[in-house]
C-alpha cells in the first residue's frame, strides 16, 4: 500500500478526524515540529465540529493549540507530570489508556494508540465494524480506557467467558437488529437461562441491556453529528423515538442488571 506524505492542508469537514501522532523524546519541551500554523489549524478543525486525537506526546500539540483548556487529557506517563506543568488549565488524567472530551481525544502511549483507534471506529461506524477491524487485525479488543470513556463494547468486554463473548460478537454485529434470546443463547452454545446469568454475571447487564446500551452509543453519535433525534432512533432499530429519549433521559449503560 503506497504512503504519501503531503505537505499541503486538505480541506476538511466536521466529518474529519485529524490525528497528531507521538514522538520520542524525554521531555516535551522543545521537540514537537508542529509550527503556530498547523496548530491554528487544528484548532480551527475542532472549532468547526470536527474531532481532533493525539497519540502519546502528541497530546503537548492539542495543548500548545489551546484545546487540552478545561477538558480531560492523557499522555504517556512518563510526560504526565510534564504536560499538567505546561498546560495548567488541562486535566490530565492518570492511569487510563485514552480519554474523550467534546471531541478531544488523547491516548497514553503508542500501544494505547490502537485502543482509541477502536474506540473512535466504534463510535463511528458501530461496534461490529470495530470488532472486525479488531479481529482482523488480530489485536486485542478488550482493553479499557477509563471505565467511563470507553466504547460500550470495549468497557464490557473485560471478562474471560468465551460464551458470552460469542453471545457479544453477534449483538456486536447487529445491535440495530431484533435479535430473540434463543438466537443468542445458540450462538453461544448455552440454554437460555444459563446465557442469561452468565452475562449478566461478566458484564453487569442483561442481554437486551447491552443491545440497548450499543443502540443509545451509536444513536447520541448521530445525534451529536447533526441527525434528529427521530431518525437516529430509527437507524439504530427502535421503531420510533419514545424508547430512546427514555433511554437517553436514564442512561441505558448503568451497569446495573436488567
Amino acid at each position: 500500500m503506497p504512503v504519501e506524505a503531503r505537505t499541503d492542508w486538505p480541506a476538511l469537514t466536521a466529518h474529519d478526524l485529524v490525528v497528531v501522532p507521538g514522538w520520542r523524546a524525554p521531555t516535551l519541551e522543545g521537540t514537537t515540529v508542529l509550527g503556530d500554523a498547523v496548530l491554528r489549524r487544528v484548532a480551527a478543525h475542532h472549532a468547526a465540529g470536527g474531532t481532533v486525537a493525539s497519540v502519546c506526546a502528541g497530546a503537548d500539540a492539542l495543548g500548545r493549540a489551546g484545546l487540552l483548556d478545561g477538558r480531560r487529557c492523557t499522555t504517556h506517563h512518563q510526560l504526565q507530570d510534564e504536560l499538567a506543568t505546561r498546560h495548567p488549565r488541562a486535566h490530565v488524567v492518570r492511569d487510563v489508556l485514552y480519554t474523550v472530551d467534546d471531541r478531544v481525544v488523547t491516548s497514553a502511549g503508542i500501544a494505547s494508540g490502537i485502543d482509541l483507534a477502536l474506540f473512535l471506529v466504534a463510535t463511528a461506524h458501530g461496534p461490529g465494524t470495530a470488532a472486525r477491524v479488531a479481529r482482523s487485525m488480530v489485536v486485542y479488543a478488550r482493553r479499557n480506557g477509563d471505565e467511563q470513556q470507553a466504547s460500550v463494547m470495549l468497557r464490557h468486554r473485560g471478562h474471560l467467558s468465551d460464551a458470552v463473548h460469542r453471545a457479544q460478537d453477534l449483538i456486536d454485529a447487529r445491535f440495530t437488529e431484533r435479535l430473540p434470546l434463543s438466537a443468542l443463547a445458540a450462538a453461544a452454545g448455552l440454554g437460555e437461562r444459563t446465557l442469561t446469568r452468565r452475562f449478566v454475571a461478566a458484564t453487569g447487564l442483561t442481554p437486551l441491556r447491552y443491545q440497548q446500551a450499543l443502540r443509545l452509543e451509536r444513536a447520541e453519535h448521530l445525534i451529536g453529528q447533526g441527525t434528529t433525534v427521530e431518525a437516529a432512533a430509527h437507524a439504530v432499530g427502535f421503531q420510533d423515538a419514545r424508547m430512546l429519549r427514555r433511554l437517553r433521559s436514564r442512561g441505558a449503560d448503568t451497569g446495573k442488571q436488567g
